[in-house]
């Protein structure tokens, strides 16, 4: 890893799970590699910690329907074995790398990230995963690539909304390659130290923690190299409330509402919203790959 960072998330921010009884055996192991997590919030201790059924019954994943619940209720039709992704574009060695191959090489850890949603709720979530750079260091990046494409997979017999014109099928997001290789940028593999349930983007999803969290694309099946900016989904519904980076950004509303504070999953009917952070609380870690940018022209 490029660098460490220092992690102010506790255990109480956590998404509620029975595997987190064992939590002090965990971080300890953590701590002697140095890796304790992510930067955290000043309201950190106070929270409510979300249960294990807001993670995976709580979500947004439009191949299966515009409903926070129907991912839950219809993910289960996707077939997720046997997986593999495609990379390809400027790589040394593109190629079809089988999901389990990929697995084999790579170092999985645990990451607690908050997860900020652009229609302004949040959660925080306790990652596995490796990080991103790994992956496209295995197919070899070439000199002249400055972007990367993700596409999720697609089969309208298994993805009951992708019948219907929500968006141009199949999801595809990108980022930029320094994006892409930041230590915080992972593919995630599970949740709470299990595999990642299919309404989450099993069994490979991106998880980008400063973006809101429509770039971090599930169910990934290919990966390209290029040099020039990739299309992405939701950029090309609506430009004018979809740009290509989606900081997040407490100073940039969405044009139909503000993005200034956010409410926490699991707080209840009355639950207070809580302030946004400026990078979702990562400013210390991913504010320099925006150095000298107009955050509001290219929000």
């Amino acid at each position: 890893m490029a660098f460490r960072w220092k992690n102010d998330l506790t255990d109480r921010d956590v998404t509620d799970e029975a595997v987190w009884l064992n939590r002090r055996q965990i971080m300890g192991g953590f701590a002697g590699l140095g890796l304790a997590g992510i930067a955290g919030s000043a309201h950190a201790a106070t929270d409510e910690p979300n249960s294990w059924e807001e993670i995976t019954r709580y979500n947004n994943f439009y191949e299966f329907g515009t409903g926070k619940d129907d991912p839950a209720k219809y993910a289960d039709a996707m077939t997720i074995d046997p997986w593999s992704v495609r990379i390809d574009g400027m790589v040394d060695r593109p190629g079809d790398y089988a999901f389990d191959d990929i697995m084999a090489k790579m170092t999985v850890e645990e990451r607690i990230y908050r997860f900020r949603c652009v229609e302004a709720w949040s959660m925080v979530i306790p990652w596995n995963g490796f990080e991103l750079a790994d992956l496209l260091n295995l197919a070899g990046v070439k000199s002249g690539a400055k972007y990367v494409a993700f596409e999720t997979y697609l089969n309208k017999d298994e993805m009951r909304g992708t019948r219907f014109p929500v968006l141009d099928w199949p999801y595809v997001e990108g980022l930029r390659l320094d994006e892409a290789m930041h230590p915080l940028a992972i593919m995630a593999t599970g949740i709470y130290g299990r595999d990642i349930p299919k309404q989450n983007g099993a069994p490979l999803r991106l998880v980008v923690p400063w973006k809101y969290g429509f770039k971090s694309i599930k169910s990934v099946v290919r990966i390209t190299l290029t040099d020039r900016e990739p299309p992405t989904s939701w950029n090309k519904a609506n430009a004018r409330e979809y740009g290509f980076y989606s900081n997040v950004n407490p100073e940039v509303d969405h044009p139909r509402w503000s993005q200034a504070s956010e409410r926490r999953i699991g707080g209840g009917l009355f639950a207070k919203n809580i302030p946004t952070r400026m990078f979702n609380g990562y400013a210390d870690d991913v504010a320099g790959l925006y150095d000298g940018m107009d955050l509001r022209k290219f929000f």
